[in-house]
């Protein structure tokens, strides 16, 4: 039987990859995100007889209802959720808006948060279910991302509460936790300062979208069973070797 997922930030960078490997696992996806340019893009790619685009803002409590019974009313169920959708502010303590504080922590924890609430719902009476939260390498602190490390810190304890909540009814609930990563993103920074972290990381490496992606894959997979509060970090050694250039 086909599976249900639904991916939010799926239009670009990491949700882009994690769909495209989703679909190849089978799944029929629901592409969520508020840019809709890249968002119909991806649907021309992947198929419109395999995912769907939702325009969908996760901060929004009646758009995040909505598309859970939306996608219940076309296919019965949610197997998946990967909880992808996120932003950044970045700035020292000092500098930052209290609006890009609270920016960050609405697309990132609350939006995670109310995703993860409807998905509960849904998932609950089904008993069945696979969560995957990405977070980030940076929830154990980087200078100038209060807001954000804050956010993915958030995230990795809503992880670990849902999956004592949910466990009874046999729903797993997991965290990634990516590092530097190869994305659109990544590649706007500087060379120079692209270059620094770089050199921090144990194996001078970018990782790739598709790493977070494959890591996805196998937290839902049916061979996955008994992994659940876990954080997996993608991250190239980043998290136990943190800023050393050996």
């Amino acid at each position: 039987m086909v599976k249900t997922a639904i991916v939010t930030g799926a239009a670009n960078g990491i949700g882009k990859a994690i769909s495209r490997r989703l679909k190849d696992d089978g799944c029929y996806i629901f592409a969520v995100d508020i840019d809709d340019g890249n968002g119909k893009s991806l649907i021309n790619e992947l198929g419109e007889n395999f995912a769907e685009y939702v325009h969908c803002n996760v901060t929004s409590e009646n758009e995040v209802e909505f598309l859970f019974k939306s996608a219940v009313s076309k296919k019965g169920k949610v197997d998946i959720l990967i909880n992808n959708a996120g932003i950044l502010r970045d700035n020292m303590i000092h500098k930052m808006p209290i609006e890009d504080f609270d920016a960050v922590i609405g697309t990132n924890l609350k939006g995670t948060w109310l995703m993860c609430r409807a998905a509960a719902k849904v998932m609950k009476d089904q008993k069945s279910g696979r969560i995957v939260n990405i977070s980030s390498r940076a929830w154990l602190g980087n200078p100038g991302q209060t807001n954000y490390s804050a956010s993915k810190a958030g995230i990795i304890g809503l992880t670990r509460v849902l999956a004592l909540e949910l466990g009874k009814s046999n729903i797993l609930v997991n965290a990634l936790a990516p590092g530097l990563i190869d994305t659109p993103l990544t590649q706007s920074l500087p060379r120079d300062v692209l270059e620094k972290l770089i050199l921090t990381q144990p194996t001078k490496t970018m990782g790739k979208p598709d790493d977070i992606a494959n890591a996805v894959s196998f937290l839902v997979s049916e061979k996955t069973q008994f992994i659940t509060g876990q954080v997996i970090y993608v991250d190239g050694g980043k998290s136990i070797g943190a800023n050393l250039s050996v």
